[in-house]
């Protein structure tokens, strides 16, 4: 499996800006808009409506967290397209703000 470098970078602690590309999170961002993500830690208390750098079923997008149930997120762009649900484990970062 391919190494990504933000998770890598997200997960030794590191921030890390980037210009992320695609239109599914138009308008809250734009392909090629420049953005930071700082690592989630314990201190993050993740809700509803929070972008997060996260890992669903082997793809990593930059996207919401749609739900919460209990101890599971369900990850969407901002065209309501569900991703999936994920464990906190999956979640290396948030948008910075």
């Amino acid at each position: 499996m391919r190494i990504n470098p933000i998770v890598e970078k997200l997960k030794s602690g590191q921030e890390v800006t980037f210009k992320p590309r695609g239109n599914s999170m138009v308008p809250l961002i734009y392909s090629g808009q420049e953005v930071t993500l700082e690592p989630l830690t314990d201190q993050h208390v993740l809700k509803e409506k929070m972008i997060v750098y996260v890992q669903v079923a082997g793809n990593v997008y930059l996207h919401l967290i749609s739900a919460i149930e209990g101890t599971r997120y369900q990850i969407s762009n901002n065209r309501g397209r569900a991703n999936g649900w994920v464990g906190r484990d999956r979640i290396y970062g948030v948008l910075k703000t």
